[in-house]
């Protein structure tokens, strides 16, 4: 019995041996979990951000903007009589050169309007015919003192209203002799047919071209000198320094995705569009192919020196925007956030130029998170490859 109890008793110290090694193992994972936490919080209150080095701006800007490609001459063509469209002869992308006749108009009161002027001057030749024989026998007379003096003044009055009158017939008829010739719609230059908006059998108006469903009017034809076209952009006013003498445009167009295309300048409108802040300025090329077509969509590239390369840039992520104007997080040596106010330029995307407020050596802070503080503690870290594919310099340590 004595050997049973102590059998039972040395069972019952492994025992409590046991739990106590286990409540000493779950005291020290307590301990070191709360550690692990506390250093944790420690460090999720000082938040980890990515620094860069200011760039010198660089000596050549680029600058990318749409444009449009318009012809060199381009004329909508539209009818001087009324009528109806006889024959059109010329259809969509015709080539046609001065003079060559687009279409006739079939004007029948024209003709009855111009066969009147006729007959009206015929008539005036012969009252001044007749005016003019009297006026010469009443001067005969005269003469020989046969008829008094104002008789011979009224019919050389008369002579002279009879040839007014049949010059002005003769004007009339010259109006429309001149109309009779709008019967048949020419080019006005040589050029190509971009626009055909009449059939045969429509009525046209006299001055206001085709009559629609609406009661408004609409061009007969439209013809366009392609030889050399000219292209169209608005500029923005911080980049219209560019717009000088020599400057030359690279075009991209979508129907040709691998032809690059070149452009003079040419002028400028010299003058801001209040709305949108861009001055028009017109370029030429040549399109002796006839590759490009008017209305064309272009991409235009313009490069030109940089009148500000003496400045700085950062990134335009870098930026904050305060009650106190434009500002950037720099991190000093104690890694201690301090802001610093600065006056912008020209502001791109991906870049901005900096007039003053820092220097080459001040790491600024990029993206800055929305709750940093002046005075704030950091942690320097390199961003996980292909977060910041700029090119800027990164300053900091690795973490």
């Amino acid at each position: 019995m004595a050997s049973m109890s102590r059998k039972h008793k040395l069972l019952l110290g492994l025992i409590a041996l046991v739990l106590g090694l286990y409540v000493i193992v779950l005291l020290l994972g307590r301990i070191t979990h709360n550690a692990h936490l506390h250093d944790v919080a420690e460090e999720s209150a000082v938040p980890n951000v990515a620094v860069i080095l200011p760039h010198k701006a660089d000596s050549k800007v680029s600058l990318t903007l749409p444009g449009t490609v318009d012809a060199w001459y381009q004329a909508p063509i539209y009818a001087q009589v009324s009528g109806y469209v006889k024959m059109w002869y010329k259809d969509y992308g015709a080539v046609v050169h001065q003079g060559d006749v687009l279409a006739e108009i079939n004007a029948p009161a024209l003709d009855a309007q111009y066969a009147q002027a006729l007959a009206d001057l015929d008539a005036q030749k012969a009252k001044y015919n007749l005016a003019s024989v009297t006026a010469n026998r009443w001067r005969a007379m005269g003469h020989s003192q046969a008829v008094s003096g104002q008789s011979v003044s009224v019919a050389t009055a008369d002579e002279q209203a009879a040839y007014a009158k049949m010059e002005a017939a003769q004007r009339n008829v010259d109006h429309f002799a001149a109309l009779e010739k709008f019967k048949q719609i020419v080019a006005p230059f040589d050029g190509v047919v971009t626009a055909r908006s009449i059939n045969v059998g429509d009525y046209v108006n006299s001055g206001g071209g085709q009559l629609n469903a609406a009661g408004g009017a609409s061009e007969l034809f439209t013809v366009a000198d392609t030889h050399r076209l000219r292209l169209f952009i608005s500029v923005p006013e911080i980049f219209s320094y560019m717009l000088t003498d020599g400057l030359t445009a690279e075009i991209h167009v979508p129907q040709y995705p691998d032809r690059t295309f070149t452009a003079k300048f040419l002028t400028a409108s010299l003058g801001y569009d209040p709305n949108t802040r861009t001055a028009v300025s017109e370029f030429t090329l040549d399109n002796a192919d006839h590759a490009l077509w008017p209305g064309t969509f272009a991409s235009v590239s313009l490069k030109a020196n940089n009148n500000a390369a003496h400045l700085l840039k950062i990134p335009t992520g870098s930026l904050v925007f305060q009650e106190k104007g434009m500002q950037v997080a720099t991190v000093d040596q104690k890694n201690t956030v301090h802001f610093k106010n600065i006056r912008v330029g020209k502001m791109a995307d991906s870049s901005t130029e900096v007039q003053a407020g820092i220097t080459a050596d001040d790491r600024i802070i990029n993206n800055p998170p929305a709750d940093l503080l002046e005075g704030d503690p950091v942690h320097i870290v390199t961003p996980a490859r292909g977060y910041n594919q700029s090119g800027w310099e990164e300053s900091g340590d690795d973490d």
